[in-house]
């Protein structure tokens, strides 16, 4: 029976990163912090002439030195079926450089949801999948697609089935995980299985696909799900603990409806003749 046991908690903040000697070539050329813990913010800051890019809505705020265009071509997207691929993959048509004209410059990109940004190296033999809003923003070298795509029938991940980005290239990128992120490095034929929305991020050696959970009785009856993720080693894994299925059930019952407006509206109403009937009396 195979056990997998998550790192010491201790350790665990310290496995978010990469080691930093694979990342000194970037590092040098573009500096950066990750401020805040719950809900952190990217900031990169540019040399003159030194860029970043983004898919279009992930800025939060820059300097004045910061230039923007905004185009197809970026992320690997060299014409339509480059960008294509990418809007397959769950990115959108559009990127955007940020670049520092003049002088220095600041950019700044904000999570989306309680979680954590970490960077990653990444080169023509190290590629990575990961979940298809995990992207934040990367160098120039950058290329998006879709690594893969399976339909798990009407209603599931939002009716679009399950979708995981590729990200490779040769660049230093920055990735979103929901929540607090657990990583297993897998040994060579070792098998995890995880439902869906955990799977953050994982090298690209790993071998990835989509299973139904055995029992008609579990399907039905379990409340884990009809479809799991198993994912074999060699190769090292990322999961997340916030899903954004779990996330928007979470805050469903404080969300405004039709109906749930009509119910304070008559209730207000009925309120508010009895008041008014009071004080006529």
């Amino acid at each position: 029976m195979l056990i997998l046991r998550a790192p010491p908690a201790r350790t665990l903040l310290r496995d978010l990163s990469f080691d930093s000697r694979r990342l000194s070539s970037y590092i040098r050329s573009m500096q950066h912090q990750i401020v805040g813990s719950t809900m952190p913010v990217l900031e990169v800051q540019l040399a003159p002439d030194e860029s970043i890019v983004a898919v279009s809505g992930e800025l939060s705020w820059m300097t004045s030195a910061i230039s923007l265009s905004t185009t197809t071509q970026f992320g690997g997207g060299g014409g339509f079926l480059g960008a294509f691929k990418r809007v397959v993959g769950g990115g959108s048509l559009f990127m955007t450089e940020y670049k520092a004209v003049g002088g220095p410059g600041s950019v700044a990109f904000a999570a989306k949801l309680p979680g954590h940004i970490l960077p990653v190296e990444v080169t023509r033999g190290q590629s990575y999948m990961l979940h298809r809003h995990g992207f934040v923003c990367a160098t120039p070298g950058v290329e998006l697609g879709v690594g893969f795509q399976q339909s798990l029938g009407a209603g599931i991940f939002g009716g679009e089935g399950f979708l995981l980005q590729k990200l490779e290239g040769e660049c230093q990128a920055f990735v979103e995980l929901g929540g607090e992120i657990v990583n297993y490095d897998l040994s060579p034929g070792e098998t995890l299985r995880v439902h869906p929305g955990h799977v953050g991020m994982f090298e690209t050696q790993v071998q990835f696909d989509i299973t139904r959970i055995a029992g008609i009785r579990n399907m039905l009856f379990g409340g884990d799900g009809i479809f799991l993720a198993t994912l074999t080693g060699p190769g090292r894994v990322w999961l997340q603990t916030l899903t954004v299925a779990n996330f928007a059930h979470a805050l469903a019952p404080y969300l405004p409806t039709a109906e749930r407006e009509v119910a304070d509206v008559g209730a207000g109403a009925v309120i508010g003749s009895v008041i008014r009937g009071l004080t006529k009396s």
